[in-house]
């Protein structure tokens, strides 16, 4: 199954970029000619250069100048465009036309090459067809952002304050004079470690950072300051940290709410038409799984 998820993953990027892929192919017209009508702007050996043709190239081109940060060099005129077509595109077709000559494609490299090009391009023009008459509706938006709200909101940010003690022995002599009524900011000044200790304690507001990597204090800071029965002007229980024993408040709970709906409307749109192409592909590939004989020679693969 891990292995039908990589190639619908495959699949479906060549499926966003075929059509890329495929402007950069040059037709061998040896056999018809272009259909009626088609605009030709030139002619190397048997091979016709279409208007369209030369759109593609040109667009191709443009893209990764722009890409590069050198939109000052894009072909955005007749003239720009004739002379690329004269010394770029149509010398890509005499080198082609060589190539062949040579027999260059059937050298197995460059066939095999070109087989998964082929087969990359197929696939992609089958999920293609599989998904464009995919849609997501009104309602589908709707239900999703009513059964999702409380992810959709900002997280919840806490005004929180802090007083750190060398020994256990400390903290608990702080934790009954707060008990008693002591101020805590006072407390923070008099007995607090912590670099904190000249500003009363005050850590500011802080939101609960989901990466560990992204936190800017130990793991059980987070877990105390935004634990569900610490409300707001409520005190902890002291907890050990790196570098001594704390004990934090709840200065003030700032909650959010979700964003509305006519903000999120595109991003739920298309994540739910994703998910539904991705069914898609899924339910047919397993279909097509089960028609076809597979074998897999795991042993062979070092």
């Amino acid at each position: 199954m891990k292995n039908i998820k990589y190639l619908l993953a495959a699949a479906f990027f060549f499926f966003v970029f075929a059509g890329c892929m495929k402007a950069q192919e040059p037709k061998e017209s040896s056999q018809s000619l272009p259909a009626k009508g088609t605009v030709i702007v030139a002619k190397v050996g048997n091979f016709y250069i279409t208007a369209d043709d030369l759109k593609k190239e040109i667009d191709n081109y443009n893209a990764l100048i722009s890409a590069q940060g050198m939109s000052k060099n894009k072909i955005d005129s007749r003239d720009k465009k004739v002379t690329y077509l004269k010394d770029d595109v149509v010398r890509k077709y005499i080198l082609y036309k060589e190539a062949l000559a040579r027999g260059l494609d059937k050298k197995d490299d460059i066939a095999r090459a070109l087989q998964d090009t082929k087969i990359s391009l197929l696939v992609a023009a089958l999920l293609r067809d599989e998904t464009q008459k995919i849609e997501v509706g009104s309602k589908e938006i709707e239900d999703f952002y009513s059964q999702n709200k409380d992810m959709l909101r900002d997280p919840e940010q806490r005004q929180i304050a802090e007083i750190m003690t060398p020994t256990e022995e400390e903290a608990k002599q702080v934790y009954i004079e707060l008990l008693k009524g002591t101020d805590f900011a006072s407390s923070a000044k008099q007995y607090s470690k912590a670099p904190t200790a000249a500003t009363g304690g005050e850590v500011g507001l802080i939101s609960y950072e989901l990466d560990a990597k992204k936190r800017v204090r130990f793991d059980k800071f987070y877990e105390v300051a935004f634990a569900p029965s610490l409300e707001a002007g409520g005190i902890s229980n002291i907890f050990k940290g790196p570098e001594g024993y704390y004990i934090i408040k709840v200065d003030n709970i700032k909650k959010t709410e979700p964003r509305p709906l006519n903000e999120l409307w595109d991003n739920i749109k298309n994540y739910l038409l994703f998910e539904k192409q991705q069914k898609a592909i899924a339910e047919l590939a397993n279909k097509l799984s089960g028609e076809t004989k597979i074998e897999i020679y795991e042993g062979k693969i070092e």
